[in-house]
């Protein structure tokens, strides 16, 4: 048979229909209400190549040299055309249109997802996620040429790369095509079945009108439901005033984005039988997976489906903390009807939201509409702003306390706020119009309430403890031979990286910390004297070396580019570049400003004198040896020594993973990759530009090519070589890079976990292929 129903398979099916057919079949049979849909088996590929006699000439053409670029060009091509221009055969065209025809109303034609599935995906020794084609909204004829184009995706340079590089047989590998109903949500959303901070028994459920794009990307403030899961009851209501809705337009099956109309805006998505039934979904799947899970979800015609479910990974430790009201107060019918036993709220609230993040704090209001006013706010401030972008970290990270006017528990200043452990109350609708400058607010992160005046039994901001109280304990994790180190960007999320069980610390940026002073180091050391900007760098890094010790942390001097610093006091005479990340910035505007490199390196000399020996120096966008013989030569001035000290570069341009041999003679310990400027570089594309950003692939065979060269290299010349750019919590490249055999990866915070798990399952599976 050519077609199977998803609901046919389970995971005793991989060889038939692939990883992700197989993986969907499991889960409709755990009796998750997962769209419906068919698979196209592997076996119908396997026929259709071998009957139209294209196997042969197949093979043969993508048996080439994977690091021979052309080679691989061409095989890619010549695939392609073999597959697309051999007709499907009748019968099984006919029992696939046959099958989806059923999927579609009356008179209709249903909107499908079109998903690969190959037997090397998903699998438990190897994870080929992505490798193959998916195409969104595909109606009619056009299914039976999409599921060609997702068979002859098998042989993407990219998939034949992969497969060279792992010792598959491309002979050996087939593909199954899933075809899935699209779901065209009326309203949708997230669920969280424990509260994400604090992991309390409270589920935590955000919604929407139309699909779940609007609520995830943060873009509209959702409706916020609170389920007491120990009581059993609705605890709390937030209405949220819901501007735009994402919706599929129906003859395009492009997503567009309208605004509510009327009373919509206001009106409750979620009644409270809808709850109930996402409640129980909740545990369902929680039960299934056996760990607490942020499901995304979506409802249409009054079903409720299940698109997406992952492991919360922002969790904390503490359990005393309360999630309470926010929004309009509205009460649900449950909650109305029994005793309530909670304290009214006081007649002073002046706003009210989300709360997104643990903790009551009081302070000044500062109002922020425009990036330059970030100076403005003041240790101890409360930021109030519309909705918190990555520009505003150094503002957040100076804030008592964040309250937004848009976004969820999913949104920028959510997620932020819960890693800094700073208050936060994001979805209030009119924060920046209903609070003034300078004016006395509390803000309760658990109860999602902006409160006039100041509590007395607020504290102004969290006060870290000496080193040996604060440090949590350190998690079981899994035992690797490759180390999995994490990245920090700002000193006060320290300990919850630390938490994390990391083996150090593979990136601590310095220029955080100097952008967190608000004028440019010239300024600074001009207002404030040397000695004090070495101090502010000191109790930045020093923060993060007491959470680590003795494990390493690896401290990168300055790189941020000239329009960064043009934002702060004193940037009146940056340069203005027309792309600021291919200008002066990182090694160059070190050793040609020394005077504030060597601040910096004064600063790593008193640490390592008080016995901070656990920092390791890196120097950034390096090009070969001359830019780090300058730099040895400021080490050695500064009285670091190369040779007790380790030190290393970052390798985030194709210059330098070219001249590895000869940064290796020049005496450096480590290589880091920086993958998002490596990849940049490497593929001439601006990550930022969005004509270009769809290509930008820090996995294509040109960047994996440079890494992987470097890394051998190193092996050869005992250098170490670790990863720190964003790639590095991603699996497929886990998996690589611990093939090639480097030495570590550093990973986000909240991916740290995850990347621990995938580096085990790689090297067992490496150590047993070695004993087979």
């Amino acid at each position: 048979m050519a077609v199977l129903w998803l609901d046919e398979v389970d995971a005793d099916d991989l060889g038939t229909v692939g990883g992700k057919a197989a993986s969907l079949g499991e889960l409709i049979g755990a009796g998750l209400p997962v769209p419906p849909g068919f698979v196209v088996t592997a076996d119908t590929y396997r026929t259709f190549i071998v009957d139209s006699g294209i196997d042969e000439e197949l093979f043969a053409a993508v048996d080439v040299d994977p690091e021979d670029s052309a080679a691989l060009r061409e095989a890619a091509n010549t695939a392609h055309e073999l597959i697309m221009e051999t007709p499907l055969p009748e019968p099984v065209r006919a029992e696939i249109l046959d099958r989806y025809g059923s999927m579609g109303e009356e008179g209709t034609e249903a909107f499908v997802a079109v998903r690969s599935s190959a037997t090397a995906e998903d699998l438990p020794d190897a994870s080929f996620a992505g490798q193959q084609e998916t195409f969104l909204n595909v109606r009619g004829d056009d299914l039976a040429q999409r599921v060609k184009e997702c068979w002859a995706s098998l042989f993407t340079q990219r998939a034949i790369y992969y497969r060279q590089r792992k010792g598959f047989s491309h002979a050996e590998v087939d593909i199954a095509v899933v075809v899935q109903r699209m779901v065209d949500a009326e309203k949708s959303g997230v669920l969280f079945t424990s509260h994400p901070s604090t992991g309390e028994p409270r589920v935590i459920i955000e919604a929407a009108w139309g699909l779940g794009e609007a609520v995830v990307s943060g873009t509209v403030s959702p409706d916020n439901y609170v389920y007491d899961a120990e009581r059993g009851v609705v605890d709390t209501v937030s209405v949220a005033e819901k501007k735009i809705e994402m919706l599929k337009d129906p003859e395009t099956g492009q997503t567009v984005e309208r605004e509510v109309e009327g009373d919509r805006r206001t009106e409750r998505v979620l009644s409270d039988g809808e709850i109930s039934d996402l409640v129980a979904l909740g545990e369902r799947v929680e039960e299934h997976y056996g760990v607490p899970q942020d499901v995304e979800w979506a409802m249409r015609e009054g079903e409720t489906y299940m698109l997406q479910s992952r492991p919360i990974t922002t969790i904390r430790d503490s359990a005393d903390a309360a999630v309470g009201t926010g929004g309009d107060g509205e009460r649900s019918e449950a909650e109305a009807d029994r005793p309530d036993d909670r304290e009214e709220e006081p007649a002073d609230v002046l706003v009210q939201g989300l709360g997104s993040s643990p903790g009551v704090v009081s302070g000044a209001v500062r109002i922020v509409t425009k990036l330059d006013h970030l100076d403005q706010v003041q240790e101890g401030d409360i930021l109030v702003t519309e909705m918190t972008m990555p520009d505003m970290v150094p503002a957040m990270k100076r804030a008592a306390g964040i309250v937004t006017d848009e976004g969820g528990m999913t949104s920028h200043a959510a997620i932020i706020s819960r890693e800094l452990g700073v208050p936060a109350v994001v979805g209030t609708g009119s924060g920046t119009r209903d609070l003034e400058n300078g004016q006395q607010i509390t803000i309760d992160g658990d109860k999602g309430t902006v409160r006039a005046g100041a509590d007395e039994a607020a504290e102004p901001a969290e006060e870290f403890e000496p080193i040996e109280a604060a440090r949590p304990e350190t998690p079981v994790k899994p035992m690797t031979a490759t180390e999995v180190k994490v990245n920090v960007s700002i000193p006060e999320a320290a300990e919850r990286a630390a938490a994390t069980g990391a083996d150090g610390v593979g990136l601590l940026r310095i220029e955080h910390m100097v952008l967190s002073l608000g004028k440019t180091p010239e300024r600074y050391i001009r207002d404030h004297g040397s000695r004090a900007y070495q101090d502010a760098l000191i109790e930045g890094i020093r923060t993060v070396a007491d959470e680590f010790y003795p494990r390493p942390v690896r401290t990168r001097t300055i790189d941020a580019p000239t329009d960064e610093f043009r934002e702060l006091e004193g940037g009146d005479g940056e340069p203005t570049e027309h792309n600021p990340m291919l200008g002066w910035r990182g090694i160059r505007r070190s050793l040609d400003k020394p005077d504030v490199f060597k601040q910096e390196l004064a600063a790593i000399a008193r640490l390592l004198d008080m016995g901070y020996d656990n920092i390791e120096l890196m120097l950034p966008l390096v090009n070969d040896a001359v830019d780090v013989e300058a730099a040895k030569g400021h080490l050695l001035e500064a009285g670091i020594d190369p040779e007790r000290n380790r030190w290393g570069v970052m390798i985030e341009t194709p210059a330098s993973a070219l001249m590895i041999e000869e940064l290796a003679a020049a005496g450096i310990d480590f290589a880091s990759f920086g993958t998002n400027d490596l990849t940049q570089y490497t593929l001439a594309v601006d990550r930022n530009n969005e004509h270009v950003a769809s290509r930008f692939d820090e996995l294509h065979p040109a960047v994996l090519r440079l890494i992987g060269d470097t890394i051998e290299t190193c092996r050869e010349l005992g250098v170490d070589t670790s990863i720190c750019g964003q790639a590095g919590s991603k699996p497929e490249m886990v998996e690589f890079l611990v093939e090639q055999g480097v030495s570590s990866v550093s990973a986000n915070i909240d991916a740290v976990r995850d990347v621990q798990h995938e580096v085990k399952r790689v090297e067992q599976r490496l150590l047993l292929d070695s004993v087979r």
